[in-house]
């Protein structure tokens, strides 16, 4: 498979789970790396760190890394949720976040979605989604998003 398809692969895939114009905020310097049985698209890295993982549906999981890099984009944006301080730190050692913790939400977050989770404006967390936007505003109770990743390793120690 020749590389710019697979960067092709990657920026259409962005922009057509996170909004037109997202995949801009690709790194020119990403490194694909493929699966040695399949040859398919596995990871994305720049230097040493872990932007996204194709899945095997089509779909990206990000990393808050890669979702701090997209963040500078307003579509992206609408994929994203605030939360207040009280759960500030459990959501960034892995905890759901809850729906009376979230203090504002993008209009694009959908069951199932990836979402990453920002306290000030700094993604802590992603995850999927359990509820649509329009339920996670209306709920004072249950989850919203269920974290795959958080900061807990990067913020490890003192």
């Amino acid at each position: 498979m020749n590389c710019m398809d697979s960067v092709l692969k990657i920026k259409y895939t962005l922009d057509a789970l996170f909004g037109q114009g997202v995949s801009k905020y690709l790194p020119k310097d990403a490194m694909i790396t493929y699966s040695k049985n399949t040859g398919r698209i596995k990871h994305v890295h720049q230097n040493d760190n872990l932007l996204c993982t194709l899945r095997t549906d089509g779909g990206l999981a990000i990393t808050p890394f890669f979702a701090q890099m997209l963040i500078k984009s307003k579509k992206f944006k609408e994929n994203c949720l605030g939360i207040d301080d009280d759960s500030k730190a459990f959501v960034q050692e892995g905890s759901s976040v809850f729906c009376k913790h979230v203090t504002w939400c993008g209009k694009n977050v959908m069951i199932g979605g990836d979402v990453a989770v920002l306290h000030n404006n700094k993604v802590i967390a992603v995850g999927k989604a359990v509820l649509s936007t329009r339920m996670i505003l209306s709920f004072k109770k249950g989850v919203a998003v269920k974290i795959r990743d958080s900061l807990k390793s990067t913020n490890s120690g003192v």
